[in-house]
């Protein structure tokens, strides 16, 4: 496998699996490596280290101290061997701030031919943070050039209405 092409994946620690396994399955179609990327929204990178560690400050002023960001371990712990079974390089990067223009910034970078981002839960939280932060897949649809696939993590039935659907 040559693996030319890169693929970008945005990752979160609470998110399900299906994101990075969608992911993965459009890499082994592709023949292409896959970075996955986390974007921590609290915080805007200040510097970057040698080895690619951010260092990382709140936007909020009493939100904590400027530190040094990687990757969560448990996301390396369990997607590194699923990309290695399937036989699919794969690559973490740790950044911060909005997550569709980090997403979008790496994707530039590696030259990525895509980007797999995952839906929110429809929880009321979840709700309220898409209405104040705005949808991650919109946001990247909207701002760069390749394509997004939006992998759903939680349908609903076409009979449920929408959260933001105020006809229903």
């Amino acid at each position: 496998m040559g693996q030319s092409a890169t693929l970008v994946v945005g990752v979160t620690s609470h998110q399900p699996r299906t994101v990075i396994e969608q992911a993965l399955v459009f890499a082994r179609r592709f023949d292409a490596s896959l970075v996955c990327v986390q974007v921590d929204p609290s915080r805007f990178v200040v510097d970057t280290k040698d080895d690619g560690t951010i260092v990382a400050a709140p936007f909020d002023p009493d939100g904590g101290d400027v530190v040094d960001e990687g990757i969560d371990p448990d996301i390396v712990s369990w997607a590194a061997p699923l990309a290695d079974s399937a036989g699919i390089a794969c690559s973490f990067v740790a950044t911060a701030g909005d997550p569709a223009r980090m997403l979008a910034q790496v994707a530039d970078e590696v030259g990525a031919i895509l980007i797999v981002v995952g839906t929110r839960r429809p929880t009321l939280g979840a709700t309220v943070r898409q209405f104040f932060a705005g949808s991650v897949s919109a946001g990247l649809t909207h701002r760069q050039h390749r394509p997004v696939v939006v992998v759903p993590l939680d349908p609903v039935s076409p009979e449920t209405p929408l959260p933001w659907d105020a006809t229903r």
